[in-house]
């Protein structure tokens, strides 16, 4: 277990999600993560600071089994990174909210909403409620994704995401594209997943609202830790 784990802000009775330690992530031949060290529990809502290039996005794509783990070593969801088949399945257990939608590009946004809904059993009666507070229940519930907007598209996405119910979501700048009802949504569930036995990692430029809304801040430079977590003022 990495050393992070011993770190005061890390509740360490609580059952570890992320556990890197000295994880290399390259991008080719950058190392978009050089080594880096993170210990994230149950419960938590991690909000990670840096600036643009820190490996904030490579992050998030690595705990979701997206991003190869180069060198290190790292257990999301006690999944091995290294192992192929441990990272097809954390990414069924895991949510990530990218620029990339990663839905159906021929379906509708209600039938995307409703596979991913009965692919995990979840009531369909609960799809309304989620398209009517993210503005897609009107007529963009029956477009196809491939006709949507680049922020028509992350609201989907996030639609989706409340369906699937992850164990892990990991959210890449989740507040962008959306007015302010929308990014009280994406509070309003980020709470709802963590009461409900969730754990969440976002990346944020919205800070006012995103420190808010962490239990925990962590700042990331030239891919790594940089400094001591810092706890939220906000629990």
């Amino acid at each position: 277990m990495s050393e992070a784990a011993n770190d005061d802000e890390v509740d360490s009775a609580g059952r570890v999600v992320v556990d890197l330690d000295g994880a290399i992530s390259l991008l080719g031949r950058f190392p978009a993560l050089s080594g880096l060290d993170l210990t994230v529990v149950d419960g938590e809502i991690v909000l990670l600071r840096g600036p643009n290039g820190a490996g904030k996005t490579t992050l998030l794509r690595l705990c979701a089994g997206l991003a190869p783990l180069s060198d290190g070593s790292g257990r999301v969801l006690d999944y091995d990174l290294v192992v192929r088949r441990d990272r097809r399945r954390l990414r069924r257990e895991s949510g990530l909210l990218s620029h990339q939608t990663f839905l159906y590009e021929e379906l509708t946004v209600e039938e995307n909403l409703k596979f991913w809904a009965q692919a995990n059993r979840v009531e369909l009666d609960t799809i309304e409620p989620v398209l009517d507070r993210l503005d897609l229940a009107g007529r963009l519930r029956n477009v196809s994704i491939s006709a949507l907007s680049t922020g028509q598209r992350r609201r989907a996405s996030l639609a989706v995401m409340v369906c699937r119910r992850p164990k892990l979501w990991l959210l890449d700048e989740p507040h962008a594209g959306l007015d302010q009802a929308g990014r009280d949504f994406v509070d309003d569930i980020v709470r709802h997943a963590v009461r409900f036995g969730a754990t969440v990692m976002l990346a944020s430029h919205d800070l006012d609202r995103s420190i808010d809304l962490a239990t925990r801040v962590v700042q990331l430079a030239g891919g790594q830790v940089s400094g001591p977590s810092e706890a939220s003022h906000v629990s």
